[in-house]
């Protein structure tokens, strides 16, 4: 059976090539994301007889590599992806004339100021109450459960906590299931947020690359089987940033296998409804296995600044996060709930509004990346941002030089899990399409210093937010 190594090397590239080319091929591979830090490689007589190489010459490859600190090599045993220990360099400061690209979100829905005025009198009357809610308004419990029954998982409001947020939700999951020590499934790229989280609880996080093509869903399995994770994280329906949407097959088959191992699946659905023109409409992944747990929120369909989130899960995993909420929050603001009630039941124009901004947004980078070589617009078919392939690994320096031009612009590797996707680079879809022509303007400033050499070195700055 072919390795995955030389899957993604793909053995007509590489044959009569030299070692030292073999070995940038998988040194490319490995910034890129498509190998995973603590993937076990092929063994030196392995990887000969896949590529029809002598051994000398693969012996050589993993030399050169293991010189630079992409691969650990033990005596008599595996070899493994590492990477150098570098300091890693991320986002600038931002000032009143920059334009952030860190922050993948649109402004507010014009239906928001009117949902507002209608949410009052429901508020009016929770006056009489102690206005504390750990599991959140009944009728809007009722809304987000009607939604996911609406999109083919039968939902029950006993099954949804409403949070602050999707990010606050996720920490609740943790704090109340998390396992120091243990081993977490992530995808590579991801929300840099989520790591961070998981990092503070403790978690030793195994990565699984994805691509605006999709996920490599053997990777998946093989990981899943072999480690044995206590928990995986996963974006299915407009991931963040690729924009890529896991079809009904493999939610199946990840569910099966995550429940044969006992791996709780968290299931981040924040970007399941920015649809522009997909064409078809997936089953939300819970709809799939018992043990899948699923957060969501309103920030991007109606305003980062309402802050509503939803947990949703069966009834006895709800029954523990009630229990530990109240150590650290008493329950989510009723004004926001009262107003999310008004959206949720007016979704269809809600959603076709998001699908309208979207899609101009994504003609405003498109456009813009024409006049910049080499670089052009995935397909991206929904989701808030599109993923670039620079071509080279210089994301970094873009982002450092960008900064010049008062742009600011996070790198790729601020979506990984330690320095790789270097060739990546997110641009958010969601600005006016003025504003984005303005970015994609200062943009193609930036690639131009750095492919002509005349970027100025930089000291390391402190990591920022990235939404």
């Amino acid at each position: 059976m072919t390795s995955r190594l030389v899957q993604q090397l793909g053995a007509q590239n590489v044959a009569g090539g030299t070692a030292k080319a073999l070995a940038e091929q998988i040194r490319a591979l490995i910034l890129d994301g498509r190998l995973t830090v603590g993937e076990r490689l092929p063994s030196e007589r392995a990887l000969a007889l896949e590529l029809r190489r002598s051994r000398s010459t693969t012996t050589r490859v993993y030399g050169l590599l293991e010189v630079d600190g992409y691969v650990s090599r033990r005596h008599g045993g595996s070899t493994r992806v590492t990477l150098p220990h570098t300091a890693a360099r991320v986002g600038p400061v931002a000032d009143a004339s920059a334009i952030d690209l860190s922050i993948a979100s649109m402004d507010s829905t014009p239906g928001l100021y009117d949902a507002t005025v209608r949410s009052l009198p429901r508020l009016a009357a929770l006056r009489g109450t102690s206005g504390y809610s750990l599991q959140g308004l009944p009728e809007l419990r009722d809304a987000v459960a009607e939604r996911f029954t609406q999109r083919g998982l039968p939902t029950d409001a006993d099954e949804i906590m409403i949070t602050s947020g999707a990010l606050h939700a996720f920490n609740l999951v943790l704090a109340t299931i998390g396992r120091r020590g243990e081993r977490a499934l992530v995808e590579q790229p991801t929300f840099p947020h989520a790591l961070e989280a998981l990092h503070r609880h403790g978690y030793r996080l195994v990565p699984t690359p994805v691509d605006v093509t999709g996920w490599d869903e053997r990777h998946i399995a093989d990981t899943l089987l072999r480690s044995r994770p206590h928990l995986a994280y996963l974006i299915p329906d407009f991931h963040n940033p690729t924009g890529a949407t896991l079809p009904d097959t493999a939610r199946s088959r990840i569910a099966a296998t995550a429940q044969s191992v006992g791996t709780h699946l968290v299931v981040d659905e924040t970007t399941a409804e920015l649809d522009i023109d997909r064409g078809w409409s997936p089953r939300p992944l819970a709809a799939f296995g018992p043990r899948v747990i699923t957060v969501g929120s309103m920030s991007k369909i109606a305003w980062g600044g309402m802050r509503i989130g939803w947990i949703r899960a069966d009834r006895a995993m709800i029954t523990r996060l009630l229990a530990v909420r109240p150590s650290f929050e008493l329950g989510t603001a009723l004004l926001e709930q009262c107003i999310a009630v008004e959206l949720l039941r007016e979704m269809p124009a809600l959603t076709s509004h998001v699908a309208s901004r979207l899609h101009a947004g994504r003609d405003a980078v498109a456009v813009g990346l024409e006049s910049i070589e080499s670089l052009s617009m995935p397909q991206t078919n929904g989701g808030l941002s599109a993923w670039l392939d620079l071509g080279a690994p210089v994301s970094t320096e873009l982002s450092l030089a960008a900064r010049d031009h008062g742009l600011i612009l996070p790198p790729g590797p601020r979506f990984s899990t330690g320095g790789v996707l270097e060739r990546r680079l997110r641009i958010p879809i969601t600005l006016p399409p003025e504003r984005t022509a303005e970015a994609m303007q200062r943009l193609r400033l930036a690639w131009d210093d750095v492919m002509s050499g005349g970027t100025t070195a930089r000291t390391d700055m402190a990591r920022s937010a990235v939404i």
